[in-house]
């Protein structure tokens, strides 16, 4: 059956791997991908251990649907104690590696211990080995996977990597597949590193049996006919994801110069139908591509124009995928640069390194709000001019973080809290973070419950755990009422008005369980009530469920089944350290949020700010949404309700 994959628990240390199968009763709580994962971290790290020492847990897994007849279900999650933030590490990508895990046999990888040379772990049709990794380390991502297919002369195998960030322990290093998909965000691949992981490569054959092929293959007629006709999907499917950040930044939602502006202008070189037209222009007609058994195609092929600044960093016609909406928010607003060639040779550069394009960006843009300031210097800087609006500054300090070479760029990869430490000056007080992340590049002012999704996630500053990002459609009250009370019904008051607080809390935590749910099962947040309305929700991933796996759940039980595995990242948390009001470690937002009013965009946006009480308001509320104490800790009823009292309960 679908579900017959193992997890293995592979000690690095001694080089014993141990497979298991995954019990029914464990799959019935926590499912896969990402909740399995939440699972398999909580019974196997010890509180309070270096995220970057051999005691460190990293949890490689797929979602429950991986590799079956559901449609875009290529995800991976990898999970650890964030060397970044010092909480729980939890990232996901997309790309082909979780089918082709699939298929080899697994579900998920438990990593122990570090391996005394560099290794990498080869999985193939049921079998795991540790192998030598001498012949990739240090070699870029994409080298990495191409140098193991030569050697082994297969090139259908797929990987999840770790680039030289991660070797060099930047501590928001990237775990990578192909050459752009990036388990981002909390430093995974710098627990790869530390461990000596270079990569982990898969390929399997496989045989996944449907429970019902018949029902499953037609149901998903029915999904990707709601996919594809979306309109946000059929945009996406033509610009990619810089439709979101050009749609954004016109309305006054970007973040720029770090924190000092909220629009980025005269910006139409980095819009998505320049960017469009430079990707069919080096590419051809057919210039999207797309991840696994997915439809919508969102992702741009490109090569890099010629340019001064290309030329100058050996970067002409080199091959890469995207821009994200996330490289325009990381390389142009918040650095302040408005030219193409800036944000294609940097989100270039980050996928080679295999280095977060959203933190690196924005550990840039606070060091150049720092030298605007006068806090950083030439002398601090080594002579680089770190003003706003100066790509080949970006570039430069991209290449020194990701080898750690000179003193600011080892300071800056550490992240926002230990730089700000090592730099000292009164600098904190210009970061944007969460939990010690730096949020991205969107400006949450002027959007209550988008600010409150940022602030309660539990890996810090986040778009992809719990934001309620329709709620800039101004959706019809009754629309939004069906929405938000399926599966679980909510009688309190929703308003259509993104500047108001009133339900947002509620949204929030709906679109928490929501986003678990996906993650457990492998489904991309785009073929969610993420971006569209109208796209597959609970009772669609009940039916998905049982024809691929055979596994019967109600859509109730699969929304439990997410709050309790989202309870299980609070618990990891709670257990290191966190504590509501912490300015590091809280649900809190930065004071800049609170104080300093947004300058530029739309009437709606000039002016705003998130109202101090009000906030922590609607913070509340939310903990009462999800059990949990005025202090944001579950109540004990909650731990029972969720079946969470036993744990750790070391069934895996």
């Amino acid at each position: 059956m679908a579900l017959n994959r193992k997890v293995a628990i592979i000690n690095l240390t001694t080089g014993q791997i141990e497979s298991k199968p995954i019990p029914i009763d464990v799959r019935k709580k926590f499912l896969g991908g990402r909740g399995m994962n939440a699972y398999l971290l909580y019974n196997y790290l010890k509180p309070g251990v270096d995220p970057l020492g051999p005691d460190n847990v990293l949890v490689i897994g797929i979602g429950m649907l991986a590799a079956t007849m559901a449609s875009a279900t290529s995800r991976t999650d990898v999970m650890g104690k964030s060397p970044l933030t010092d909480m729980i590490g939890s990232t996901n990508m997309g790309g082909f590696f979780a089918a082709e895990l699939a298929l080899a046999g697994y579900h998920h990888l438990v990593f122990l211990g570090k391996a005394e040379k560099p290794s990498y772990l080869w999985v193939h049709n049921g079998e795991i080995e540790i192998r030598d990794a001498a012949s990739v380390w240090g070699k870029s991502v994409t080298d990495t996977q191409w140098t193991i297919r030569k050697e082994m002369g297969d090139e259908d195998i797929k990987f999840a990597v770790c680039g030289p960030a991660g070797e060099n322990l930047v501590r928001y290093a990237n775990v990578m597949t192909g050459i752009k998909n990036s388990a981002g965000r909390t430093g995974m691949g710098a627990v790869m590193g530390s461990k000596n992981l270079k990569c982990v490569a898969a390929r399997g054959t496989l045989d996944i049996k449907i429970a019902h092929p018949t029902q499953a293959l037609e149901y998903n007629k029915r999904f990707i006919d709601l996919i594809t006709s979306a309109k946000v999907n059929q945009t996406m499917g033509t610009l990619g994801t810089p439709f979101i950040w050009g749609a954004t930044n016109s309305w006054g939602g970007c973040r720029t110069n770090n924190f000092q502006y909220n629009q980025l202008r005269y910006a139409d070189d980095i819009e998505p139908e320049h960017l469009d037209e430079i990707s069919k222009e080096t590419c051809g007609e057919y210039n999207m591509t797309a991840c696994f058994n997915c439809q919508v195609h969102c992702r741009a092929k490109y090569k890099i124009p010629q340019s001064p600044l290309a030329e100058k960093f050996g970067l002409v016609g080199k091959y890469d995928e995207g821009p994200e909406y996330t490289s325009q928010g990381g390389f142009c607003c918040e650095v302040g640069c408005t030219d193409a060639a800036t944000l294609l040779c940097a989100n270039h550069l980050v996928d080679q390194y295999g280095v977060d394009n959203l933190e690196i960006g924005s550990m840039i843009a606070w060091a150049m709000e720092l030298y605007d300031y006068g806090i950083l210097t030439s002398k601090d800087t080594d002579g680089v001019d770190l003003r706003f609006g100066n790509g080949e500054a970006v570039l430069e300090m991209i290449h020194r973080i990701c080898q750690k070479k000179t003193w600011l760029g080892q300071a800056l990869a550490e992240g926002p809290i230990r730089a700000a430490q090592k730099i000292g000056r009164d600098s904190e007080k210009y970061l944007i973070h969460v939990k010690g992340m730096s949020n991205l590049h969107s400006d949450e002012r002027a959007t209550p419950g988008l600010a409150l999704n940022i602030a309660v996630s539990s890996r810090g500053s986040d778009h992809l755990r719990s934001r309620p990002a329709i709620d800039l459609y101004h959706l019809p009250k009754d629309v939004m009422k069906r929405i938000y009370s399926s599966p679980v019904p909510f009688e309190g008051e929703l308003s259509s008005d993104h500047r108001s607080y009133e339900g947002k809390a509620w949204q929030v935590f709906w679109q928490e369980n929501c986003f678990m749910g996906v993650d457990c099962m492998g489904i991309c947040k785009y073929h969610t009530t993420f971006l569209g309305a109208t796209l597959p929700n609970f009772e669609d991933w009940a039916r998905v469920v049982n024809y691929n796996t055979g596994l019967e759940l109600t859509p109730t039980e699969i929304w439990t089944a997410a709050e309790r595995c989202n309870m299980l990242e609070k618990l990891v948390n709670i257990r290191e350290g966190f504590k509501r009001d912490d300015p590091h470690k809280g649900d809190v937002l930065a004071d800049r949020y609170h104080n300093e009013p947004a300058k530029r965009g739309a009437p709606d946006v000039i002016g705003a700010t998130i109202d101090r009480e009000k906030f922590k308001g609607m913070r509340a509320e939310f903990y009462k949404h999800k059990g949990c104490d005025e202090n944001g800790i579950p109540t004990p009823e909650t731990i029972k309700r969720l079946g969470l009292e036993n744990e750790p309960s070391h069934l895996l």
